[in-house]
């Protein structure tokens, strides 16, 4: 499982990216904690105060898209995960 999320969001100019980055982790913290109960108790936050923010300026929609979609056809990238997934014990591609 993936230990960071990648989102990718287009708002309004007024909003800051840590005002944008904290709604989202509010908003998804709140719905995930109601579906399952269970990460209530054990964990006082669900995420880390963190963020990472790039903008994307002359870059179309579409290849931001496409490159999120294709991040682990990459060679290197795709070489690192089998290795993690082989030190965690997963079979290859799950």
């Amino acid at each position: 499982m993936p230990d960071h999320v990648r989102v990718f969001v287009e708002h309004e100019p007024e909003a800051s990216a840590s005002y944008v980055a904290n709604q989202f982790k509010g908003f998804t913290s709140r719905v995930l904690r109601e579906e399952f109960p269970h990460l209530e108790s054990p964990m006082p936050t669900l995420w880390s105060s963190s963020f990472f923010v790039a903008l994307v300026g002359a870059v179309s929609a579409d290849a931001v898209e496409k490159y999120i979609d294709t991040q682990w056809e990459r060679p290197r990238v795709k070489k690192r995960k089998e290795k993690k997934d082989k030190e965690a014990g997963r079979a290859p591609g799950v």
